[in-house]
């Protein structure tokens, strides 16, 4: 004991790590010049920052006119953002009305930021309370765009457009298409050979043919099957298209990570005594679809980017409307500007999913370290 003590007594004390390898230095040891190859592209990497950066910062911002009723109010050499101003009403809601009505979008929008909260996140305050507000938010959205009962005005879908349109047709597509799309998956591999069939046909036809395809057919040839009278809404038809082609898409996502589930778990259910249905939904699919979010995310974000070929038919998502504002006589030669606007706004969409993504994968461990 007494050795012992005088050894621990004369250990020298914990020394600080080197500053080589902690704090910002190892970072950028580390991650941007780890090896010559990393060196060389990132110094390049820097050097189109520095060529690019501050000429972007003068056009967009330092030399830019923010105001003005049209192209000729712009009189310096960098951006016109007069376009967005001005315009900014069309490309939130597209024709929606007039200024009388665009409390409904509003209110839609903040609940739609409402209703997706408790969704994507499971330690906030009353969030079993916030679940019922989700489940009954895609009626109560329905019923303050489209009206027509319990007082409020009928608005035509025709006249829904810009960033409204973009929203409504992605969440709708996202809703719907990861439910759908995990009954294909099931289906392709069921040992039904009916079953089985009718999910491959759909899934190879959808995935064999282009979106733009689908959706001109459900505009201009859908109807002519449909008996005298009968006209379904175009924003419904589009919507029907959009939610099939991503569900056949994503059944193959779910397909994946189905597949690599191992044998013994599917063994392990079937000893505990449960059903086909109870196996699924409280040992595969919790599983399998944690493999695949990276996949599954993926397929949002195309998803979501997706919705300008919606112009086809007639109707003007976001870019369909800076499109139309730019071939008007006040704004020609803005599309600069007007492009930049629009991919500013998909990339806050697309890049918030995929951070979401990866804290998700994050939170569940999903990437299975060692």
């Amino acid at each position: 004991m007494s050795d012992t003590a005088k050894n621990i007594e004369g250990w020298i004390a914990p020394r600080p790590a080197p500053s080589g390898t902690v704090g910002a230095v190892a970072w950028m040891r580390e991650n941007l010049f780890s090896s010559v190859g990393n060196s060389i592209l990132t110094i390049l990497g820097l050097a189109l920052i520095v060529w690019l950066v501050p000429g972007l910062i003068e056009w967009g911002f330092l030399t830019a006119d923010f105001t003005g009723e049209s192209r000729k109010d712009c009189t310096s050499e960098g951006a016109c953002w007069a376009l967005v101003s001005v315009r900014w009403k069309q490309l939130l809601y597209g024709f929606y009305e007039s200024e009388g009505s665009l409390w409904r979008p509003n209110i839609a929008f903040v609940g739609l930021l409402i209703a997706v909260v408790p969704l994507l996140f499971d330690k906030i305050a009353y969030r079993k309370y916030l679940l019922w507000f989700s489940l009954a938010y895609p009626f109560l959205a329905w019923w303050l765009l489209s009206g027509g009962f319990f007082g409020l005005e009928f608005v035509d879908t025709h006249k829904w457009g810009g960033l409204l349109l973009t929203v409504v047709i992605g969440v709708v597509g996202i809703v719907l298409s990861l439910p759908i799309g995990i009954v294909l998956a099931l289906g392709r591999r069921s040992t039904m050979p009916a079953i089985r069939m009718l999910c491959v046909i759909f899934i190879e036809f959808i995935r064999g043919v282009p979106l733009i395809t689908l959706l001109f057919m459900a505009s201009n040839m859908l109807p002519l099957f449909f008996p005298e009278g009968v006209d379904l809404d175009k924003l419904i038809r589009a919507l029907v298209v959009v939610v099939l082609f991503s569900s056949a898409y994503m059944a193959e996502v779910v397909r994946g990570g189905l597949q690599a589930i191992p044998k013994g778990q599917y063994e392990a259910a079937d000893a505990m005594g449960l059903s086909f249905w109870k196996s699924m939904f409280l040992i595969i699919l919790p599983q399998a679809l944690k493999i695949v979010i990276p996949g599954i995310v993926n397929s949002f974000i195309g998803l979501f980017k997706d919705t300008t070929l919606v112009s086809v038919i007639g109707l003007l998502d976001i870019l369909g409307i800076a499109k139309a504002a730019v071939t008007h006589s006040d704004w020609i030669g803005l599309a600069r500007e007007a492009y930049v606007s629009v991919a500013v706004v998909y990339f806050v969409f697309c890049f918030s999913m995929s951070r979401y993504s990866i804290w998700l994968e994050q939170k569940l461990d999903t990437g299975h370290k060692r």
